[in-house]
């Protein structure tokens, strides 16, 4: 079992988590500034966006998981503060990164789909990469699973997902390599295939949910609506109807504004 203290500095611990997050952070902001600048964005809106939305995402998928999760926090509200031994739901950090970006792009009139493509690669690169933290804490796994198919996996991962006398589906294996494999694909689409604004940001919306609904299904500590819905899944499934749905209407714009920029010539 991996130790999910890092470093030691007196009464301080450095938590292996904390660590992984702020390799994601970093790696996605140099990401994001390179794509911004490749856009025609001036790179510095990405790093002054990044001061507001890094704390905004923290909070809100902190109070996303704690809002779900009240009965382990209520009797230690100190505990809410803890977030190096996780629980932090990706939706709520979402939701606090698109308000505070939001508010940011208006602020400076930037073209918001324009900065969006250019910035949500570097969100999935980040989420492909945080998921090692919940390796790390030995959490965000699945069910059950035999020794026998772990046998598939190196050694590391093995060990670390044999917890209490029983092996467990590495589920945040999975996600992390979806995430790669839609971080590959959104970026070919930024620079290769990309047709309109927009384009990239609605279609991580459609690809990274549709992982996110079926690894869902296998996790054994989801955030619960009723004791029954999977609240990830309900989310997951929203944000693809809404994710296609934008890239048909823009997609349509933009053929509109084509066919009429070729009839007026």
């Amino acid at each position: 079992m991996i130790d999910p203290i890092a470093l030691s500095l007196g009464p301080i611990n450095i938590h292996w988590y904390g660590i992984i997050m702020g390799f994601a952070f970093f790696l996605g902001t140099y990401l994001a500034r390179y794509n911004a600048k490749r856009s025609g964005i001036d790179p510095d809106h990405v790093l002054n966006m990044v001061v507001l939305i890094i704390p905004a995402a923290i909070i809100c998928a902190r109070a996303y998981y704690v809002i779900f999760e009240w009965d382990q926090y209520k009797d230690n509200l100190l505990s809410v503060f803890y977030v190096w031994e996780g629980g932090l739901a990706i939706h709520g950090g979402l939701i606090g990164g698109v308000l505070a970006g939001a508010w940011y792009v208006r602020k400076h009139n930037l073209p918001f789909l324009l900065l969006g493509d250019a910035m949500i690669p570097s969100v999935i690169l980040g989420q492909a990469i945080g998921r090692w933290g919940n390796f790390i804490n030995q959490e965000a796994h699945g069910g059950p699973a035999t020794a026998e198919y772990m046998a598939h996996f190196p050694a590391f991962i093995r060990d670390q997902m044999y917890i209490g006398g029983q092996y467990y589906h590495p589920t945040f294996f999975y996600e992390s390599m979806w995430n790669l494999l839609v971080f590959a694909i959104l970026m070919a689409m930024l620079y290769r295939f990309k047709r309109f604004d927009g384009q990239v940001l609605f279609s991580y919306l459609v690809l990274y949910s549709i992982g996110r609904f079926f690894i869902e299904g296998m996790r054994t500590d989801s955030l619960l609506i009723g004791g029954t819905l999977r609240v990830a899944q309900l989310v997951s499934l929203s944000l693809i109807a809404v994710g296609i749905i934008l890239l048909i209407v823009f997609a349509r714009k933009s053929r509109q504004s084509i066919q009429s920029h070729n009839t007026s010539e």
